[in-house]
């Protein structure tokens, strides 16, 4: 364990000369995330050799700016054995059959995106699936919900809405109400299709209750796609899964004898049973490259002085999406993902950097640059499954995503609010210069599941995911909020997320200094911060931190 290597090193790792200062400023961000957006890294893919140097170049900064290696193995990475897999879009197929000869195929890309979890096979296939309206693929047996109850789909294609009931109604007693729960995340669909049986999964997509367009489903799950390796090669999983249009789905409804619109009204309200979509059958082909790679999570620790086994923690994800692909040789198809998230991998080493310098923690601080988010945050997962620390030694941390280039704002907004007591600690440093919590203004978008601090939640680690504040000190909430949605709209997941010179980075390098508060006083202190009353994580926390 961590705690093992660190009672062993004396001092600390050498620090070189080099672009950036110990305090956290506007430059030092831009020249990291300049850095790591670059089109020499292609996007930071996993598993590539372009997107692997980003990781490398990570692993040397940590090492450049003072902080020792936080794998007991004594070096800055986890390797994360991961299957990389490419569907070909000329030869892969999905077709439904309809009565009276009618036939739709769907095309990969403009009318469905699919993938396959097959790690085994080059070539997956099934015929004449009929398909199933399974409402939102719910089985919560605390909220006495089971989309799946009045039928068995083994062998058939399940079709469901995006998000859960609690949504279109806004009926605080179905689920969390309008704020989305894991039951609404895309990763749980699936999931609960292959219990169920189900030979494939497609995700009716509306753009309001998912929270993004098309073009981010398009752009996210087509070309490579990276999965852990699972034990079972996959073989557990439906054979498709995938999302298709509303328009396509409306047609698809009316052609089995269903309005859609009545078919989602009745799909939020309890009791409901799911409806053969009665003469549809689908039909698929899919053809696509497997190849077993490792990619890293990269892992840095500051030591404490008095309490080097416990650990406060930093974590950031620094993959994105790699390279897309155009018809138009000229079409520029990298993913830099400059906000999302060079920005939070420049974010840690920034803290890094500052922490290092001195004087050192009490407590140790751990960074951890994860792998594998844009695929299922499958690096952090690894990372909960196989953690460097033992679990119950980590006082709580601190994700960072996509933070955006704003500029100056009174606020900073937490995800998932009124979580944990790490909020009160945030809240006190906010307040010295004036400053506040604003409450995450859409949870009905589920961004609290949504992000690498949920793998470490889920296992009782209390977990801060503070995002850009959108109060600005010039424009106010109308300027923050049109930032937002302009780098939705135009940039989220798309090549257009490109770091740019004339960024304002001042409002960030103020947020993240923010972050090195927090860390830096709960690192001096003696404090266990948990979960608030009536968290779901709570008592999982409580009998963590009671075992010996």
């Amino acid at each position: 364990m961590l705690s093992a290597l660190l009672a062993g090193c004396g001092g600390e790792a050498p620090k070189a000369a080099g672009p950036t200062s110990p305090e956290i400023t506007a430059a030092d961000l831009g020249y990291r995330i300049k850095e790591l957006a670059d089109d020499k890294y292609e996007g930071r893919a996993p598993g590539t050799p372009a997107g692997e140097a980003a990781a490398q170049w990570i692993a040397d900064e940590f090492k450049r700016v003072g902080a020792l290696p936080g794998n007991p193995d004594g070096t800055y990475f986890q390797t994360v054995e991961m299957v990389a897999q490419t569907v070909d879009p000329a030869t892969s197929s999905l077709k439904i059959a309809g009565p009276a000869g009618k036939a739709w195929n769907l095309k990969l890309g403009p009318d469905a995106v699919f993938i396959t979890k097959d790690q085994a096979n080059a070539t997956v296939s099934f015929e004449n699936s009929d398909l199933v309206f399974v409402g939102y693929g719910v089985v919560a047996p605390e909220a006495n919900w089971n989309d799946y109850a009045s039928v068995d789909v083994k062998g058939k294609t399940v079709v469901m809405f995006v998000n859960d009931p609690g949504f279109v109604t806004n009926d605080e007693t179905l689920f969390n109400g309008k704020a989305m729960t894991y039951y609404g995340r895309w990763t749980y669909k699936f999931e609960e299709a292959a219990r169920q049986g189900a030979t494939a999964a497609l995700i009716i997509h509306e753009e309001l209750p998912a929270a993004y367009g098309w073009g981010v489903v398009e752009g996210s799950w087509t070309g490579e796609q990276a999965d852990l390796v699972r034990a079972d090669a996959g073989a557990s999983r439906a054979k498709l899964e995938g999302w298709i249009q509303l328009n396509h789905a409306t047609e698809l409804f009316k052609a089995a004898g269903l309005d859609i619109d009545t078919m989602r009204a009745a799909a939020n309200k309890p009791g409901f049973k799911s409806v053969p979509m009665t003469g549809l059958k689908a039909s698929a082909t899919i053809n696509q490259t497997i190849r077993k790679e490792t990619s890293r999570n990269v892992v840095a620790t500051v030591r404490g002085t008095e309490k080097p086994t416990e650990h406060v923690l930093l974590m950031a994800h620094w993959d994105h999406l790699g390279k897309g692909a155009s018809d138009d040789p000229a079409a520029d198809v990298i993913n830099n993902g400059a906000v999302d998230n060079a920005t939070g991998a420049a974010a840690i080493l920034e803290i890094a950097e500052k922490l290092a310098s001195g004087p050192a923690p009490q407590r140790s601080v751990t960074f951890v640059a994860v792998t594998l988010e844009e695929s299922g945050l499958l690096g952090s997962a690894y990372f909960g499954e196989n953690p460097l620390i033992p679990l119950k030694d980590i006082v709580g941390g601190i994700n960072i995503d996509a933070l955006q280039p704003s500029g100056l704002a009174k606020d900073v907004i937490v995800i998932g609010a009124g979580a944990s007591q790490m909020e009160d600690l945030l809240a006190t440093v906010l307040a010295e210069t004036g400053r506040v919590i604003r409450p995450d203004q859409h949870p009905e978008n589920g961004y609290f599941y949504r992000s690498d601090h949920i793998s470490l939640a889920k296992k009782g680690v209390p977990m801060l995911y503070i995002d850009s504040g959108i109060d600005l000190v010039e424009g106010g909430v109308a300027a923050g909020e049109a930032i937002g949605k302009t780098y939705t709209d135009e940039a989220y997941h798309k090549p257009a997320d490109e770091y740019a010179d004339d960024w304002n980075l001042s409002g960030m390098a103020a947020d993240i200094t923010v972050d090195y508060q927090v860390v830096n006083r709960l690192a001096n202190s003696t404090d266990w911060p948990n979960w608030n009353e009536g968290n779901e994580f709570k008592a999982l926390r409580d009998a963590q931190r009671a075992a010996p």
